[in-house]
């Protein structure tokens, strides 16, 4: 694997608080890198990527604060990185704000749309609510009945 592709995991893993396994499992972070290289360009994902890998080591607890203010928080990156965990919960690319299209130009390809239908299947979303995703995975008879059964939350330390 590129280490262009492995930074690209790993800042979804920062983003998603989902782990390799959960990502990798979807089978779609390779379609999801070709997506974010198509419809920004790849000078843009490659800004994103070096933007994450200079970010102050996991331990650091200046490191949340740099992902929001380096990479949330740059107007360049943040539409794209939010666009980003946007399609890695609900499988769906959707266009960049024309605020930022104004600012940084159209890209020909950027428009709303479902990736895949594996994409809409394997969406972090239904995980997240523990529910499965509506006429694709069969949770059995009846179990639509009942409301999703939501993970907790890990405990935030007071310093994030």
């Amino acid at each position: 694997m590129s280490s262009r592709y492995e930074a690209f995991l790993d800042l979804s893993v920062e983003l998603t608080a989902f782990s390799r396994f959960d990502l990798l499992g979807t089978g779609l972070a390779e379609r999801y890198l070709a997506t974010l290289d198509k419809m920004v360009g790849g000078e843009i994902t490659d800004a994103l990527l070096a933007a994450f890998v200079a970010l102050p080591p996991a331990e650091d607890v200046a490191r949340i604060q740099a992902v929001r203010t380096t990479i949330l928080g740059n107007e360049l990156l943040g539409d794209v990185t939010r666009a980003l965990i946007k399609l890695w919960y609900s499988g769906t690319w959707f266009e960049l704000p024309s605020a930022w299209t104004e600012r940084f130009g159209r890209r020909t390809a950027d428009a709303t749309f479902v990736v895949s239908p594996d994409a809409y299947v394997e969406g972090l979303l239904w995980k997240a609510i523990g529910a499965h995703p509506a006429g694709a995975k069969g949770p059995g008879f009846g179990s639509w009945a009942f409301p999703p059964k939501i993970p907790a939350l890990p405990d935030l330390d007071s310093k994030t």
